[in-house]
């Protein structure tokens, strides 16, 4: 089969003023990025359309190292079901350069279910990651002068929390010592880095619902603690404004389009392992403005992505899906199930049967939380007939609709059968209010608990001690109504990567907790998660490369 690019290059893109005249989007209020890519201004987000669209989720189950495909199906289900006459628009995160060049490679789904055009959409698109790293940035060297500039004065701050960002995956910075070298240099801490998705300003940019409110959150945002234990935040240092300045263009959603011309609006790029994992509300409720059925989805499995984007997103934005689709692979199921990594065979029946735990799992967690649920399986060319029916009955016996899909290999017509399937589903059996893991009015303790045990299945929940000192920290400054997002590993519901299928009986470690005030969250450090990845030992890098004037490798 031919590679992503190439299929991707042989597609003949429409303009993007034709895409947004399909779905009614005036082209004159386009700010164009070029023939095929343009910015939508925020006064077209429409409330009363919001509230008519049929919004639809997209998640998986617990992610392997094989894949799972959950955006290739997204891109997918959008294009089958323009094809069956619906008006339909996607609406997903965007991709940061780290995984592009690290392990992951691109992130704009793949073969014939793909957004376009993919490369400047993997790489620096519209620029928004660059507005982030510099916003973030900026805060930090503003702080940094003003520690320098009133030091004299007696100002101090006992504990600097706000490090700095970068969009590229690199180890060696996740801890600094900065402000070495003569007094002219700044004052000598301890620092380091995070990946721009796990900053807290993409975050921002992805909870705010207007510019005033952008500007209200980034003045929010805590960068220290005093001597005197009171926050010291962005106000503090009266640079709001200019912060603001450099993330006012970047607010605004992307309109690109589908390998068949479907709209999508992609941005935003917070990751679930380390972050909430969904794109913005700004865009999906673009989207829902435009689209009769919108299709988003939610990072890796449903107990990160599918959870944050319920308990954190949709409450702050007053919206809900009307349908959860879980994406299962075999491969996954098998590997879920006990397979080992390199299996010549790959795997057996009985490692699916076992897998299916996992599938379970997620189903029950989505129902829990008043989800109505159908299972895809992403099909891969090596799948067999037996092993397509055994899921396919097992969700059959579960009460739990099922399609196959092969949006990989057909695009939109591979997902016929989902579309039909989803359609149906939200017409006979939408899904209902919201059934949050957690009240707003619990302990940031109690919300993490809730979701550990609830979602996860742990046993016990233990709290490390820089972790008490933050939650006393947090009830003194009386923050206990944020929601929590739980960065953990996306390999496993548990805190260890490795236990895969349904942990049971295991103990969940809280390292340390993260206070957003700006976000208005608190992110809860669990295991050994980084939240500056590194590179592998061979980085998608090695395969980048511009051949005849044309980019490769970049899939």
């Amino acid at each position: 089969m031919k590679t992503e690019l190439e299929i991707a290059r042989e597609c003949k893109l429409e303009r993007i003023e034709k895409i947004a005249d399909k779905i009614g989007v005036p082209s004159e209020e386009l700010e164009n990025y070029g023939k095929y890519i343009a910015k939508v201004p925020l006064k077209l987000i429409d409330a009363d359309k919001v509230a008519k669209s049929n919004l639809i989720l997209v998640t998986a189950i617990s992610p392997t190292k094989a894949g799972i495909g959950k955006t290739t199906v997204s891109i997918g289900l959008s294009m089958a079901m323009n094809r069956l006459g619906k008006k339909s628009v996607l609406a997903l995160r965007e991709p940061s350069l780290g995984p592009c060049f690290g392990m992951k490679g691109g992130a704009t789904g793949g073969g014939y279910s793909q957004v376009l055009p993919m490369d400047r959409i993997n790489l620096h698109f519209t620029g928004d990651f660059h507005a982030i790293t510099s916003a973030h940035n900026m805060i930090a060297a503003l702080l940094d002068n003003y520690i320098y500039q009133h030091r004299e004065e007696g100002f101090a701050l006992k504990e600097v929390l706000w490090k700095r960002i970068l969009d590229v995956n690199d180890r060696n910075l996740r801890c600094i010592t900065t402000g070495i070298g003569p007094k002219t240099n700044g004052i000598i801490a301890e620092s380091g880095f995070d990946i721009t998705p796990a900053s807290e300003i993409m975050a921002i940019l992805c909870l705010a619902k207007d510019e005033e409110d952008l500007r209200l959150r980034i003045e929010n945002i805590l960068l220290g603690v005093t001597l005197d234990n009171k926050p010291f935040k962005v106000r503090d240092l009266g640079v709001g404004g200019a912060i603001t300045v450099l993330l006012r263009d970047a607010l605004s959603p992307n309109l690109v389009q589908t390998i068949e011309g479907t709209a999508a609006f992609i941005h935003g790029g917070p990751f679930a392992n380390i972050a909430h994992g969904c794109n913005s509300i700004l865009a999906t409720k673009m989207a829902m403005t435009f689209g009769d059925y919108v299709v988003t989805e939610a990072g890796f499995g449903a107990d990160l992505g599918a959870e944050k984007f319920l308990d954190i997103k949709c409450r702050k934005a007053g919206i809900q899906p009307k349908l959860t689709i879980i994406v299962a692979t075999i491969m996954g199921l098998k590997m879920h199930g006990g397979m080992q990594v390199g299996d010549p065979n790959n795997g057996n029946i009985d490692n699916i049967k076992a897998g299916l735990e996992n599938l379970d799992k997620h189903i029950s967690n989505m129902r829990n939380m008043g989800q109505s649920v159908v299972v895809t399986l992403n099909r891969f060319s090596n799948d067999k007939e037996e092993e397509i029916e055994l899921v396919s009955q097992h969700c059959q016996e579960c009460g739990v609709g099922f399609a196959m899909n092969e949006a990989y290999m057909k695009g939109g017509e591979g997902c016929l059968e989902l579309a039909q399937l989803a359609i149906d589903s939200i017409s006979n059996n939408p899904s209902g209010d919201i059934k949050f893991t957690y009240s707003e009015t619990d302990s940031i303790k109690d919300k993490i608990t809730s979701v550990a045990k609830n979602v996860y299945g742990a046993s016990n929940v233990v709290f490390k001690k820089s972790a008490v000192k933050a939650l006393e920290r947090i009830d003194e400054w009386g923050l206990g109504n944020y929601p929590v997002c739980i960065a953990k590993t996306q390999y496993s519901l548990s805190d260890d990567a490795k236990r895969h299928g349904v942990p049971k009986d295991f103990t969940f470690t809280i390292r340390d907790l993260v206070i957003n005030t700006g976000a208005e969250m608190i992110v809860a450090v669990a295991g050994d998660i980084m939240r500056m990845p590194g590179l592998p030992k061979h980085p998608q890098a090695e395969r980048i490369d511009i051949e005849n004037g044309l980019l490769v490798g970049l899939e």
